[in-house]
């Protein structure tokens, strides 16, 4: 069977542009490996009606939905290579047949590459976070710390200030220009040199950040900007053109979430700089109109 659409990634942007496909009444085929990026995250918050529900509960309810169209096929496995083929595209899966369609949709997301400190990817979407308006709230009043990643850390310091009193830890050699400084006393943020050995405390909490020095900087919360890479190959395969976002390279895309080449489309984290599941869920929307729209006009 060739589907009209494959849809690889079954999270908040993947299932969002199936749920488009399923009311188009067109053959959609969701490709999902069950290792959503959210998945370490006890709640998903700030997302529409929806505060608080923990993301894996907000997925298989969203699955739920998708499987009363009859138009809608789940497939649990990984896509390991994706090839032009036949005007069409088809899908390599790891211990299966291959899959085929007219269109694909991208929507695999992004994995975290976290920095190599002892502690911390125990406590990762826990009480290591990377979003303030995501899980700043659940933590507000607490000792937050920032660990400096990228860049973007004094701003992302200055922002997490509105939760907490922070400590800014450089983790290395550089120091802020005298603009940040400025930014950073202005926000009452606090600035600590030195490298991070490790994170502190019965796991998941976090008690504090152990420096290389033997100092130790109490924490109850760490924020970080991991840098971040396509959660899956097949864009490169295919030939999408990428950009480099602010964590990462990002897949390009255009309003209507084309990317590139003609009859993919991508949407979520994997085509953004800023991601947030409302975002990824929104672009989700615009990608499934967008592939229903390519298929009927065969753009």
């Amino acid at each position: 069977m060739t589907f009209d659409v494959l849809v690889v990634g079954g999270s908040f942007a993947g299932l969002s542009a199936a749920m488009q496909l399923a009311r188009a009444r067109r053959a959609v085929c969701v490709v999902d490996a069950g290792a959503p990026r959210n998945r370490f995250a006890e709640a998903s918050h700030g997302f529409f009606a929806q505060d608080g529900v923990p993301p894996l509960e907000l997925l298989e309810q969203a699955r739920a939905k998708l499987r009363a169209y009859p138009s809608v096929t789940f497939v649990d496995a990984f896509a390991t290579s994706a090839r032009a083929e036949g005007g069409g595209f088809e899908l390599g899966l790891e211990g299966r047949e291959p899959l085929r369609a007219r269109k694909l949709v991208l929507a695999h997301g992004v994995r975290d590459v976290l920095p190599e400190i002892g502690g911390l990817a125990e406590r990762w979407g826990q009480t290591v976070l990377h979003c303030p308006y995501c899980h700043g709230y659940e933590v507000a009043g607490r000792a937050l710390g920032v660990l400096s990643t990228s860049a973007m850390s004094v701003h992302h310091a200055a922002l997490v200030a509105d939760w907490g009193p922070v400590t800014l830890l450089l983790d290395g050699p550089d120091t802020p220009s005298d603009e940040d400084r400025a930014l950073l006393q202005r926000r009452d943020v606090t600035v600590v040199a030195g490298r991070v050995a490790a994170l502190e405390g019965d796991a998941p909490a976090l008690s504090a950040a152990l420096l290389e020095d033997g100092r130790r900087v109490p924490l109850e919360a760490l924020f970080i900007g991991p840098r971040t890479v396509p959660a899956s190959p097949l864009a490169g395969q295919l030939r999408c053109a990428f950009d480099e976002g602010m964590a990462g390279p990002v897949i390009r895309v255009d309003e209507m979430k084309q990317t590139t080449v003609p009859g993919v489309f991508a949407a979520g984290d994997a085509a953004r700089g800023m991601h947030n599941a409302t975002f990824a869920s929104a672009d989700g929307v615009m990608a499934g109109v967008a592939a229903h729209r390519a298929l009927v006009f065969d753009l």
